[in-house]
Parts: C-alpha cells; sequence; structure tokens
C-alpha cells in the first residue's frame, strides 16, 4: 500500500456526458479532462487520486465504503441528480469516517427549486459548487489541507 494518500473522485448519473451535455451550464470540459488536471494537482500537493464514474446509484454506495476501507484521506463527491434524492448516499456518507467533499460545477441554488436540497451535502465536511470544472481543483486543495 503505497504511502501517499488517496483521495477518491466520485462522479455520478450523466457525468460521462460532460464536454457535451447542456455546454452552456456545465461547460465544455470532459471528465478526462477534469480527471487529467485533478492527477496532475494530486503530484503537486503529494496525494493520489482514484477518480470514477457511474450512472448507479449503489455503486456510489460501495465505492464510498471502499474509501472509508482502504484509509483514503478524503472523497470528492459529485452524486449528479442523487445529490437531491438519495437518502441512501446521504446514509452512506454518515457511516463513514472519511470526510466528503460536495463538488458541483454548477451552483444548484441558482437553478430550478428542486435542486436547493441536498441530501449530500447534509452529511457533506464541505462544498464547492458553481466554479465550473475548478470547483474540483479546489476541493482537491481542502483535501490536501486535511
Amino acid at each position: 500500500m503505497s504511502e501517499t494518500p488517496l483521495v477518491y473522485v466520485l462522479s455520478g448519473p450523466n457525468l460521462n456526458l460532460l464536454g457535451t451535455r447542456e455546454p452552456e451550464i456545465y461547460g465544455h470540459d470532459t471528465l478526462n479532462d477534469i480527471h487529467a488536471r485533478l492527477e496532475a494537482q494530486a503530484t503537486e500537493l503529494g496525494l493520489r487520486v482514484e477518480c470514477r464514474q457511474t450512472n448507479h446509484e449503489g455503486v456510489l454506495i460501495d465505492w464510498l465504503h471502499e474509501a472509508n476501507l482502504e484509509g483514503a484521506r478524503a472523497v470528492l463527491l459529485n452524486a449528479g441528480g442523487y445529490t437531491h434524492t438519495s437518502i441512501a448516499i446521504h446514509d452512506a456518507i454518515k457511516s463513514i469516517k472519511v470526510p466528503v467533499i460536495e463538488v458541483h460545477l454548477s451552483d444548484p441554488m441558482q437553478r430550478e427549486p428542486f435542486r436547493h436540497v441536498s441530501y449530500v451535502g447534509m452529511a457533506a465536511a464541505a462544498h464547492f459548487a458553481g466554479h465550473g470544472a475548478q470547483s474540483y481543483t479546489l476541493a482537491l486543495d481542502a483535501a490536501a489541507r486535511l
């Protein structure tokens, strides 16, 4: 096992479509672009990142549990639409010791009213939203300070 602190970067449904999905809201960066920047930033910060994306709620929960078992320093989580619907993800965050940092490209509070409730946010240690792809880099900087 590496002694370099590990940060999981978990992305939920539809984030695999970044770059083409509603670029006026989410920008033109693909998820691979974001992951490449995070990997370079992690090296500079003395961290390593494990970047993953799924469209399935249960898989996100399994990865949160795995991050805890692996002793990760933090999890950066963009749960996509599950942010506003998943009590199960909320409960998974509450059940682990690893701090979870909520990440969003757009600012949910400036969008449709149904996006104003964040079950992820109710359990997260910190939040970065509304900065486009930079939300992820800001969150990784925060994770490095934990």
